[in-house]
């Protein structure tokens, strides 16, 4: 069934767009996946197209709400499921076994590329950790720590230039404890061929990581970021219920997932706060989505300037209707925890990332929360990979037919009354236990780190 039993407007397969299946008044609610996503701007009759034309947001600033739980029934499943991965010294586990570049500053970035062309190690360039104070540093900071906590690198050279405001030993204090053989450090201004000592640290730490084998562990070991992007009509009926459905498996096998993307909660918010385990989590979620509404309100944006040119092509017309198709990606656990920018992931469950939907800043954070792989859902298609593993998920077939170099796996059968779910956890194991993703296969590694604060 493509339409809830409450809506006025379904989905044309052609082109994702919605049509009326009754007349609509103007001024009443246009209603899609049960919930409103807008209202009529004009009298629309029925079978007429459906869209920016004729359809205005009903959303607004900051709302007050109040907690009142809806939990689903999902059964826990004891399978004895196991996946072949890399069990760390700490207890945390990877699905991969690399040795990482990591830089404290963009300065040194052309220095980190040369070091990763001579060893093979994986480095990650990006424009930050100078001139930056207060809480954006401390941001970069955490995210930075993030990704060399990360149980997916086996060795991480920490590589610094040495004059910058997050040199290393201020780093090191937002680090915190490390295990000296798997993270090393190097300031560049130190040494007359910083990249000959690169070379010679990444060649120690590709020793270290060779004393690790893979080994049987538990499903509920998986730690799995959830991301969409460049969404179209087709998302919230197949790509993102389907990664629901695998995030409700992978969640009752005692795993974990990460939403985020918060301006893609917006007018759906109220069913993500029906599912907060507790009080005290409830009330973190509304913190997160009040608190981004504030930051767009700061800097004297619309709050809902969303969808995207793209996604208003795909067939989507209201950020209600975007962020009701989004959160499907949550699927119907409990919410169990709220992190914020940098914080790691502790709980088994579903839990919120606080950040925006830009794509390099989303896949970034969750990778810095500690998720091994990212399942990213798209209609338009996109390249885009994280450090870790991003499977990207077509919500339509001809998508998946004409970017196959980008796409991992076709949701579009979904239409036909296929669920998927098994097919797509068999296919995340593999990914688990080493077959590399499109975006691995082509190189395709990037981050980008939230920015607010002040430049020098």
């Amino acid at each position: 069934m493509l339409i809830h039993p409450l809506d006025n407007v379904d989905i044309n397969l052609e082109d994702g767009h919605k049509y009326a299946l009754c007349d609509i008044a103007e001024g009443e609610n246009i209603i899609k996946y049960g919930n409103p996503i807008g209202h009529a701007v004009c009298d629309i009759k029925k079978g007429e197209h459906v869209h920016t034309h004729n359809i205005k947001t009903n959303l607004s600033g900051n709302l007050e709400y109040t907690y009142k739980p809806v939990f689903y029934d999902i059964p826990k499943e004891d399978t004895g499921r196991t996946f072949k991965g890399y069990v760390r010294e700490n207890g945390d586990v990877g699905i991969r076994n690399e040795v990482w570049i990591v830089n404290t500053v963009g300065c040194v970035n052309k220095i980190a590329e040369e070091i990763a062309r001579a060893t093979g190690a994986r480095c990650f360039t990006h424009p930050f950790g100078c001139s930056q104070l207060g809480d954006d540093q401390l941001t970069t900071q955490k995210v930075l720590a993030g990704m060399v906590k990360h149980p997916n690198a086996a060795g991480v050279l920490v590589l610094g230039l040495g004059c910058e405001n997050n040199n290393i030993d201020v780093f090191k204090e937002v680090l915190g404890e490390y295990n000296p053989d798997r993270v090393k450090f190097l300031v560049c201004q130190e040494y007359e061929d910083e990249v000959a000592e690169g070379i010679k640290i990444v060649k120690e730490l590709q020793a270290y990581a060779d004393t690790f084998k893979r080994t049987e562990v538990p499903v509920s070991k998986l730690r799995i970021g959830l991301k969409c992007g460049g969404s179209d009509g087709y998302s919230g009926i197949t790509g993102n219920p389907l990664v629901g459905r695998l995030s409700d498996k992978v969640i009752a096998m005692g795993g974990s997932c990460v939403l985020t993307e918060v301006p893609e909660m917006f007018g759906a918010e109220h069913l993500l706060m029906q599912r907060c385990e507790n009080e005290e989590v409830f009330q973190k979620t509304v913190a997160l989505i009040n608190n981004f509404k504030d930051y767009y309100t700061r800097h004297n944006q619309v709050i809902y300037e969303n969808p995207s040119p793209g996604n208003k092509k795909g067939g989507i017309t209201t950020l209600e209707e975007k962020s009701l198709g989004c959160i499907q990606k949550g699927g119907h656990s409990k919410v169990v925890d709220v992190l914020d920018y940098g914080d790691r992931l502790t709980k088994c469950g579903l839990s919120l990332l606080n950040g925006p939907g830009n794509d390099i800043v989303a896949i970034t954070n969750l990778m810095a929360a500690g998720v091994q792989m990212i399942l990213f859902t798209t209609g338009r298609g996109t390249p885009v990979g994280s450090a870790v593993p991003t499977v990207k998920i077509a919500t339509n077939h001809n998508l998946a037919v004409k970017k196959a170099n980008w796409i991992d796996f076709d949701a579009s059968p979904t239409l036909d009354g296929n669920p998927l779910t098994d097919e797509l956890f068999e296919y995340i194991i593999k990914v688990a236990e080493g077959e590399e993703t499109k975006n691995e296969i082509h190189g395709y590694h990037e981050i980008s780190i939230f920015k607010e604060g002040v430049t020098l």
